[in-house]
């Protein structure tokens, strides 16, 4: 099987390609940003890193492999493998983008859940286009 398409997009910079399933994975709202403005087909808030974890964070680099180690954990919780087939099944054969508004690109938490789902879907046959 094919493994789902998932890109990843800054919701300031735009929704990620015409016709995916569009997902906003930020427990938080983006400031400044109407729901009407994303064309959302979900709010995956529950699959965001919990408060405690994000405060934690910060965005702050060094703890990135640290962060990273911790969602993870947080991620294969069942209610949380749960979310995810959720969100490929809900995706279907479209493509998914996983919208974020953090400003950094590499060190953010739809990096990590991007890889998760990937890997859930490998090992439970969910596929995408």
């Amino acid at each position: 099987m094919k493994p789902p398409v998932i890109t990843l997009q800054r919701v300031y910079e735009g929704t990620g390609p015409a016709g995916s399933y569009r997902a906003l994975v930020d427990r938080v709202w983006p400031r400044g940003l109407r729901r009407a403005d994303l064309g959302l087909d979900e709010w995956a808030r529950d699959l965001a890193p919990t408060a405690e974890l994000r405060k934690w964070f910060n965005h702050v680099e060094e703890r990135w492999e640290e962060f990273r180690r911790k969602y993870l954990a947080e991620l294969a919780a069942p209610e949380q493998q749960d979310r995810m087939a959720a969100l490929l099944e809900a995706a279907g054969k479209r493509p998914l983008t996983l919208l974020y508004g953090a400003h950094d690109a590499e060190h953010n938490q739809v990096v990590v859940l991007r890889d998760a789902l990937l890997d859930y879907a490998r090992h439970h046959g969910k596929r995408s286009a």
